[in-house]
């Protein structure tokens, strides 16, 4: 067999405007070329914490349990049910887009009887939903929701929802993969009980850990489970006694570039500041939907509903969205991501997430797209995209 022969690793140079990852800051990769240390040295430990206590403030909780887990925002997502679930359970699961249904699709094989709450893909459901469900199914284990629908653009409201769970007494797990350091988390004024996110999102870090919080009331369902958690490498029974101040026991190696990075990129949020940035990241968003209108494009989730960090928008009648999208990559550099599901060859999902979520994002990606669309005729007056993006942040 010939042995490989590789050239010296240049990828190509791409603005990154998709569905994730989102651009990653030069101080994040700086720390990632740290030194390693061993994932039970003191110095290492002690980073750990600091990880710990920054992704509590983010998060908006005073949780103890609030780690990140080796792996990508679908294994925060595995991490919560899992460990929650177990056989004969019920969970209601809301299903508005891909996220839900891989909620409802995990949850399944956890062995649960997996109650569907259903809404059209773009939009959201509301508390009566949910209490008419709770009330309907009588004993339920968890009520599982995605606060960003990564696949729609839609943000689901919150406010309420942990209080009806409470009542019934059901769990609430939230999905925050694509709002986690773009938009609000209020885990303990929600009244959430497991609540899990990504890094390579609205924290501009590169993907591989995936933040994840148990309440005190998840704790005690995890602690009183008859069964072992059917996975052992996702079991935060025992992860739980690496990242506990003094017991620090073995579970698994820890990714620790990752966790480096972890750290730097959740320094520079709070930096910022949690209101400086959901500002910046609300008044780029407005940009560019205000652009995008000008060149015929209406988001898919409704007014009030609409992410911040993720744009879903309908294409253009007659308009080949995957031509456009390879045309932006290719020519421009310019990545954005195109529809799933039902919403597959219709919709584009332009990403403002972290270092992402710039003035000149939004102009490069109207200004690539506008001359794409120009030569297929879909274009009526040039450079309207961008006056409309400059009057928002001229306003």
């Amino acid at each position: 067999m010939a042995t490989p022969n590789f050239d010296e690793l240049n990828p190509p140079s791409r603005l990154l405007l998709g569905p994730g990852p989102s651009p990653v800051s030069p101080r994040v990769l700086r720390a990632m070329s740290t030194p390693l240390l061993g994932h039970l040295d003191p110095a290492f430990l002690t980073i750990m914490n600091e990880v710990q206590a920054a992704l509590r403030a983010v998060m908006g909780t005073a949780n103890p349990f609030t780690i990140a887990v080796s792996g990508t925002g679908s294994a925060g997502m595995e991490a919560a049910l899992v460990n929650l679930l177990e056989p004969g359970d019920t969970a209601v699961v809301g299903v508005n887009g891909v996220f839900g249904g891989r909620l409802a699709e995990i949850a399944g094989r956890c062995g649960a009887k997996v109650v569907k709450l259903e809404a059209p893909w773009g939009g959201v459901f509301s508390p009566a939903q949910v209490e008419e469900a709770l009330q309907r199914e009588g004993k339920v284990k968890l009520v599982a929701l995605v606060h960003a629908e990564t696949s729609t653009g839609a943000r689901q409201p919150m406010e309420g929802l942990g209080e009806i769970c409470r009542r019934h007494g059901a769990l609430l797990v939230l999905d925050t993969v694509t709002s986690l350091g773009g938009l609000p988390v209020e885990i303990d004024a929600w009244g959430v009980d497991a609540c899990y996110s990504g890094t390579q999102k609205c924290l501009s870090c590169p993907p591989g850990l995936a933040p994840l919080s148990f309440s005190p009331r998840a704790l005690d369902v995890l602690r009183s489970r008859k069964q072992k958690v059917q996975s052992w490498y996702l079991d935060m029974t025992m992860i739980a006694d690496y990242w506990t101040e003094g017991k620090r026991a073995y579970h698994h190696t820890a990714p620790i570039s990752m966790v480096y990075a972890l750290r730097e990129a959740l320094r520079t949020v709070l930096e910022e500041g949690l209101e400086a940035r959901y500002a910046r990241h609300a008044r780029n968003s407005a940009a560019l939907m205000a652009g995008l209108a000008a060149l015929g494009c209406q988001p898919v989730a409704a007014e009030g509903h609409r992410l911040p960090s993720l744009n879903c928008i309908t294409a253009p009648e007659g308009v080949n969205e995957a031509a456009v999208r390879k045309a932006l990559l290719e020519e421009f550099g310019v990545e954005i991501g195109g529809g799933l599901g039902p919403l597959a060859g219709k919709v584009w999902r332009i990403g403002l997430m972290g270092e992402g979520s710039r003035q000149s994002s939004v102009m490069t990606v109207l200004s690539a797209l506008e001359q794409v669309l120009a030569r297929q005729g879909k274009v009526q007056r040039p450079g309207a995209a961008l006056e409309a993006a400059l009057k928002v942040y001229e306003a």
